[in-house]
């Protein structure tokens, strides 16, 4: 009994994964604007764009104990990944901390860049426009589509979410191509868990998507930014019933 006890207690060499909060890109964290725009006129949103994001136990610095390892087999609503899966075998909590920085710091200026060009052919003018992007306890690449969204959102007089929740996830490079991310099925659980009614999901994820999107939100699946940014202007204008999403047949054909 007492080796049974010890068992629970002692870290285990996995992950447990758990849908996350989410943050409104249009919104502001910590009294200060997600997304500030200077060198051009912006303009306000009444609906919201979310970022979705995943809690992690088992990371450097936030040890899994062995009852939650177990509990999170049995929890439809937490994945369970060996940790070689998501850091490197060694990894001090400080490295890992200042890597998911790097990352986000790289996805923001990607999705900044890639915002810029594709408002240029929108015939937006940008010649003199500066981005900072602003968000607490959130590391990684993968809001960089939402933050492309946001961008454009607040740089266009239409307010593209017609006044709607809308939430995705997906890193983007400087060219706009949407690329796959990880825990994108508890994602969509956070998404909806906050209200919104549209999830809009990279392609290449289509094989997590497919049979695991929760009752009363619709995945759209997006490649590039100007698949996102359409989906989202008839989104907005309620006409996004044709859109297309994933289903099981596409996504085992990937």
């Amino acid at each position: 009994m007492a080796l049974c006890a010890a068992v629970l207690v002692l870290p285990t060499p996995y992950v447990i994964e758990s849908p996350g909060p989410t943050q409104d890109v249009l919104a502001k964290a910590s009294g200060k604007s997600v997304i500030s725009i200077t060198g051009t006129k912006t303009y306000a949103t009444k609906g919201k764009l979310l970022l979705t994001t995943v809690n992690a136990r088992g990371v450097p610095g936030y040890p899994a104990i062995g009852a939650e390892t177990v509990f999170a087999v049995f929890d439809p609503q937490q994945d369970l990944l060996p940790t070689e899966a998501v850091f490197p075998p060694g990894q001090t909590s400080e490295e890992y901390g200042r890597g998911t920085i790097k990352q986000m710091k790289g996805s923001q200026d990607s999705a900044s860049a890639a915002a810029i060009a594709y408002a240029n052919r929108l015939g937006l003018r940008t010649h003199n426009v500066r981005i900072a992007m602003h968000v607490d306890d959130i590391g990684g690449p993968s809001a960089g589509m939402m933050y492309a969204l946001g961008t454009l959102n607040k740089l266009t007089v239409q307010d593209e979410t017609g006044g709607r929740t809308i939430a995705g996830t997906g890193t983007i490079d400087k060219q706009g191509k949407v690329g796959r991310i990880g825990g994108i099925k508890l994602k969509m659980i956070a998404a909806k868990r906050d209200g919104a009614s549209w999830f809009l999901a990279p392609a290449s994820n289509c094989d997590e998507v497919a049979g695991h999107v929760p009752q009363g939100l619709r995945d759209v699946q997006v490649s590039t930014l100007e698949e996102a940014y359409k989906a989202l202007v008839l989104i907005g204008k309620g006409q996004g019933a044709n859109l297309p999403h994933c289903v099981v047949s596409e996504a085992r054909a990937q």
